[in-house]
């Protein structure tokens, strides 16, 4: 995202709709009265609370402050303000690594259109490249569904605070990858992580990376065979020569759910294969609670052929500590 508007959300073709569809920024000093205006209306359309929320303090100085020691997301429906969230990094005694979510708002006229969703989305890409590794952020105890939506999305609570609890989640790795080369040895240099039993779904548009990195990560397997594109054949297996475990690569883009995953029969290799799976979110998730889910990102230039990764670790088998110790930046420039 940008300080220019993203692609608005409409539809390729068909009617105009009858609403107008948001449009998300990366949030400057120019958004900063936009951005009050929607906290005020957000946080004044609660119930009273005991003590009060701060939140009618803000001002478009505060709000410029704050983003000009951090970033944030701001959200607008046909030029009007919708939604605005303030990103700042943690004042602690840490590591400087934890991004905290600030003023979470969303219009009151706005609401149940999925802006809050999207705008999350965007500010875990944000915080991301600021370095954060984790989110966190502070919900009030008196509203449980606020709590349950933070833990739907993946947030757990980290510690209780007064007045409410703080929940924390850990966001993806972000590495900068410049060339296919570069992709291939980081596919490589995770392969030496890689055990048996691991998953790894992989997501990302045509031609931006997948295959390149699922090739690596067979070169580090030492398997066999040229690896490429399973379309045709949706799953293909290359066994070691080496002794690692074999590569089971996955082509889910045909598939629309997980049922029709599970006729492939890939549990019987799953607990002494490493298991790729291309194309495999909202599909894949169910082969295993322990996963590293990786996403590719092309350039906006389709000349340049820098690709941003994003390597997330799901369940005990990838904790955070984990993830730390690859050191990926590192590994990306073998």
């Amino acid at each position: 995202m940008t300080e220019q508007p993203t692609v608005q959300q409409a539809p390729d073709s068909g009617p105009v709709p009858s609403e107008p569809f948001p449009t998300y920024y990366r949030a400057t000093a120019e958004h900063a009265a936009g951005m009050v205006e929607v906290i005020h209306a957000a946080f004044g359309a609660r119930p009273p609370l005991d003590p009060p929320s701060t939140a009618d303090a803000e001002t478009p100085a505060t709000v410029s402050a704050a983003l000009a020691q951090g970033t944030g997301v701001y959200a607008t429906v046909a030029g009007r303000p919708a939604g605005a969230i303030i990103i700042e990094r943690a004042q602690d005694e840490g590591d400087g690594r934890t991004g905290v979510l600030r003023r979470v708002s969303v219009h009151p006229d706005f609401q149940r259109h999925g802006i809050a969703s999207a705008m999350v989305i965007e500010a875990e890409l944000l915080a991301a490249e600021l370095g954060c590794v984790r989110l966190e952020l502070f919900a009030r105890s008196e509203f449980p569904e606020l709590i349950g939506y933070w833990q739907r999305r993946g947030f757990t609570i980290a510690r209780q605070a007064p007045y409410g609890v703080i929940l924390a989640r850990p966001l993806p790795r972000r590495i900068v990858v410049p060339t296919a080369d570069d992709m291939s040895a980081l596919g490589a240099a995770l392969a030496r992580r890689l055990r048996a039993g691991d998953v790894i779904i992989a997501t990302g548009d045509l031609g931006a990376g997948k295959t390149t990195l699922t090739q690596g990560i067979g070169e580090g397997l030492g398997a066999a065979g040229p690896i490429i594109s399973p379309t045709f054949v949706l799953s293909r297996i290359h066994h070691s020569t080496n002794g690692r475990p074999d590569l089971v690569h996955v082509d889910a883009y045909r598939l629309s759910s997980a049922d029709e995953l599970e006729d492939l029969d890939l549990e019987d290799s799953l607990d002494h294969s490493v298991t790729v799976v291309e194309w495999g979110e909202n599909v894949a998730e169910v082969l295993s609670p322990d996963r590293l889910e990786i996403t590719v990102l092309r350039s906006a230039d389709p000349t340049d052929e820098t690709r941003t990764v994003l390597i997330t670790g799901v369940g005990d088998r990838w904790a955070e500590d984990d993830l730390d110790e690859l050191d990926l930046e590192a590994m990306a420039r073998d």
